[in-house]
């Protein structure tokens, strides 16, 4: 699977804009599911916004416009994350097509937790998992888990990288080493 968002962010980052890689879902690739999906993000100063492009699939057709992703036409791991914790969607319908396994809400967890590391500049791979990922793709975690990635997902619509930072230093968020080389 390539990854379209990360050539675009070295772009932006040597023209001196802070771009994003949000990791979540795009919710305009199969009707009423959300499609594991990574974007690009970044700054537009003259409309002082954070502007979302699909850069995968600038001029292939699923979405009208996908140079400024509408609200909702795509949501971070933590936006899906506060909208299935609110009874608001069926966390079932948000995975990767083409699995059976990967799908409900430990991936909407499992993204959030990449959309955190990629906020915190942690640029990750989408099949990577660290901490308490895979015991939640596995059902092995519980109330305590899904508080830490209430917080998880509240702490990354805050915009605030000093708690961003603080947050991925949690033992169950922080990126290994390992994983950084």
């Amino acid at each position: 699977m390539p990854s379209f968002h990360h050539p675009c962010l070295c772009v932006l980052a040597g023209a001196g804009d802070p771009g994003a890689g949000p990791c979540g879902f795009g919710t305009y690739f199969l009707e009423g599911r959300g499609v594991d999906h990574w974007i690009t993000e970044y700054w537009d100063t003259d409309d002082r916004r954070w502007v979302r492009v699909d850069t995968e699939h600038l001029g292939n057709g699923y979405v009208e416009h996908p140079e400024d992703l509408a609200p909702g036409e795509f949501l971070t791991g933590g936006e899906a994350w506060v909208r299935y914790r609110a009874g608001l969607v069926d966390g079932q319908n948000f995975g990767v097509p083409g699995t059976d396994h990967a799908w409900g809400p430990a991936e909407i967890s499992g993204n959030a937790v990449r959309d955190l590391a990629a906020l915190c500049n942690r640029e990750m791979l989408p099949w990577d998992e660290w901490g308490r990922m895979t015991a939640a793709y596995e059902g092995k975690t519980g109330p305590d888990y899904d508080h830490l990635i209430d917080t998880l997902a509240n702490t990354c619509a805050e915009d605030d990288a000093q708690a961003l930072s603080r947050l991925l230093g949690h033992e169950d968020l922080a990126v290994p080493d390992h994983m950084l080389k």
